[in-house]
């Protein structure tokens, strides 16, 4: 049974699901999807273009698809959509898209702490948590698994492997390969996110795999280019290995190293 407080404003073109549950003094503006099961708590915004997929949770405050923080945005119809499960705590701020991208997406089963930020056509995956106060620039992309501490900034246009873990406080100006644990001023490669990954339930021998190509990348003394040989030379190539190398491959910013 839907449930919508009378002091909430709902727009009529407005498409609302079963069972949505949408707080006092809470906005739904134009052309807004609501898919089944979503709770949507008290003076939320949510604007026009903006789509939550089945069982999303807003907490108080939360604003989703206001327009760009971007001085180039003229206007354009664009969106954000928010993924099944995601949870949204107190005050945080997702921005839609640009014609750049056209879309700003965040992935199932998120978690975004309270006062986290996500401007206009970033793209993160499944299952990623950003603590309070992470503060995402524009065009950031970030892959499935990855946990970002409290408070830390992100340059526009980083990308962040699947399965990192980045410390608290630190700031992040480059891209982060897949499967790191990352700290430190300035931010660097301090191992294999090996717990995460046995958590997960990643083999043993993958995980020895990827220490040893960590080894080579990140601890031998070897540029970039020199690691990268060396590990196709040495390192037994499974997909997760592969997935490094292709990540390096397309990296525009240059890698944390």
């Amino acid at each position: 049974m839907t449930d919508i407080h009378p002091t909430a404003i709902i727009d009529s073109s407005a498409k609302i699901g079963q069972n949505v549950n949408i707080g006092p003094f809470s906005i739904v503006e134009s052309d807004t999807v609501i898919g089944d099961n979503v709770t949507i708590g008290s003076h939320c915004l949510l604007a026009r273009f903006a789509e939550l997929r089945e069982n999303v949770v807003l907490h108080q405050g939360v604003v989703v698809g206001t327009v760009p923080q971007d001085l180039k945005f003229k206007g354009e119809r664009t969106r954000i959509v928010i993924g099944k499960g995601t949870v949204i705590r107190e005050y945080a701020m997702l921005n839609r898209g640009t014609s750049a991208h056209g879309e700003t997406t965040i992935g199932e089963n998120c978690f975004l702490m309270a006062y986290s930020h996500v401007a206009h056509d970033c793209i993160i995956g499944d299952n990623t948590i950003l603590a309070n106060s992470v503060n995402l620039a524009g065009h950031i992309e970030i892959g499935d698994w990855v946990t970002i501490g409290g408070v830390v900034p992100v340059h526009q246009f980083v990308k962040i492997g699947s399965h990192c873990m980045i410390g608290g406080g630190f700031r992040v100006q480059q891209d982060v390969c897949p499967y790191s644990l990352v700290a430190g001023y300035p931010l660097k490669v301090v191992g294999l996110n090996a717990i995460g990954l046995k958590r997960r339930g990643f083999k043993t021998e993958t995980i020895h795999l990827l220490e040893k190509t960590f080894k080579i990348l990140f601890f031998s003394g070897f540029n970039t280019s020199q690691a990268v040989t060396r590990i196709k030379d040495d390192v037994e190539m499974v997909p997760e290995v592969q997935r490094i190398l292709d990540f390096i491959e397309k990296s525009d910013r240059g890698i944390i190293k």
